[in-house]
């Protein structure tokens, strides 16, 4: 939670902001506060701490505090430190670590609220299921569809921007196209997803929820990214959308039964196969 409200801050209003700060200064407090207290000790009106807690995408101030209390209870949620130049090679490795562990707790407490029902029944009938990542989400994209082909489903993975506006300016109703993102601010990808929506393709996004890629997809995995991606390459959030990936994999194989058991049977055979002949 202190990580979300951390990465909103250049977004929220001068007023908003001051109760932003004020609840990263005393998290503990903000939590055990009434909406007037918060209000007061921010300098505030009521109103403006009410729409603070929206535009973190929260219902009203009481689900604020019961969000903010269950990050309290997790320590690996809200301590963030960032790598520096000053670190010794152990701290440096202890805080990539303990951001990983933070981003994939953070993905857990949100899972329940995913579409996961929603993206295996758009699966389940799809013609073929379209994995699109640029950059470091390549990867991500690759990986995926590495493990959802073996279902017995069409996939592929499209890295380049020719080769995904191509695929979106011809995609139809029977596509499933899964779009990751670390910020989904790209105006490539945005294209891509609007582009392939307007042929008719189910979109679905791993992404930043308040981003022009998760608007512009019909379902929307929303993930957090609080890394700084100036210098190194985005670390938590790819573990965490590869997570997310791997958890949607077991869903639809589990939705689609005996036929992707024996698919993933008879794929993990013929690799055992050819090691032995090897």
């Amino acid at each position: 939670m202190l990580t979300q409200i951390q990465h909103r801050l250049p977004d929220l209003s001068r007023a908003e902001q001051r109760v932003a700060r004020w609840v990263l200064d005393h998290p503990r407090r903000a939590a055990k506060s009434k909406l007037a207290g918060v209000a007061m000790a921010c300098r505030t009106s009521e109103p403006t701490v009410i729409r603070f807690c929206r535009h973190l995408g929260l219902a009203g101030f009481r689900d604020f505090t019961l969000r903010l209390t269950e990050s309290l209870s997790h320590p690996a949620i809200y301590v963030h430190r960032d790598v520096s130049k000053d670190d010794t090679a152990v701290d440096a490795v202890s805080k990539v670590m303990d951001a990983s562990i933070r981003s994939l707790i953070e993905v857990r407490a949100r899972a329940t609220s995913m579409p996961f029902e929603d993206a295996v029944a758009a699966m389940l009938t799809a013609r073929q299921i379209v994995f699109v990542g640029l950059g470091a989400s390549g990867h991500v994209a690759s990986d995926a569809c590495h493990k959802f082909f073996r279902l017995g489903i069409p996939c592929s993975a499209l890295t380049d921007l020719p080769t995904c506006l191509q695929f979106a300016a011809i995609a139809n109703r029977d596509d499933v196209v899964v779009i990751a993102s670390r910020s989904g601010r790209s105006r490539e990808l945005q294209r891509i997803a609007k582009l392939a929506r307007e042929n008719g393709a189910i979109v679905i996004a791993i992404t930043e929820p308040d981003s022009g890629l998760a608007a512009g997809a019909r379902l929307v995995f929303p993930c957090h990214s609080a890394e700084d991606s100036n210098v190194y390459t985005p670390m938590s959030s790819r573990l965490a959308h590869l997570a997310l990936l791997d958890a949607l994999h077991v869903a639809l194989a589990l939705a689609m039964g005996e036929p992707a058991v024996e698919n993933l049977r008879r794929a993990k055979e013929a690799i055992l196969r050819s090691a032995d002949i090897l």
